[in-house]
């Protein structure tokens, strides 16, 4: 018996009038930049206006954070995309960038009535991170958009209960 899987990436629902902030970092921007455009790309098409997606940019991923929190203050978004890339190098800072970026997307998750998209690269080298910006492991800019969609039609569900 031949069965069909469906992608946990495809979106449940049209969103058409989803309002959305995407925050890429300008560290590392040549990859940054395939993040968002692939991002991009997904939310239009998927139906989503360009007038409803504001872009945003910060120096880098301990930024991010910040940059999610004041967003979400404005209560303008239904979802906020966080896109950054950290590349391992030879001291603990890698290690200090990711713990920070990923637990202050994860304390927003927790608290904060919208969904924070982790969209953020934690590689060894620029060649895996071009990899996963568009190249031969897809574009995770893109998954973050299609994740953001999921998450939006999961909070429109959970409203109609």
């Amino acid at each position: 018996m031949s069965t069909t899987a469906t992608s946990p990436l495809t979106p449940f629902a049209i969103a058409r009038d989803m309002r959305v902030a995407v925050v890429r970092t300008l560290w590392n921007a040549k990859i940054t930049e395939k993040l968002c455009s692939g991002a991009l790309e997904v939310f239009k098409n998927s139906g989503i206006e360009a007038d409803m997606v504001d872009t945003f940019e910060v120096p880098g991923a301990v930024e991010l954070t910040f940059a999610a929190s004041q967003l979400i203050e404005t209560g303008l978004y239904d979802a906020v995309v966080v896109l950054g890339c950290v590349i391992r190098g030879g001291t603990p800072h890698f290690d200090y960038v990711c713990q920070s970026v990923t637990q202050g997307i994860t304390h927003l998750n927790s608290e904060c009535d919208i969904p924070v998209i982790f969209g953020v690269l934690t590689v060894d080298n620029e060649a895996d991170a071009l990899d996963r910006a568009g190249g031969a492991l897809g574009n995770k800019g893109a998954e973050a958009a299609q994740a953001a969609l999921l998450m939006f039609d999961f909070m429109e569900k959970v409203k109609n209960i």
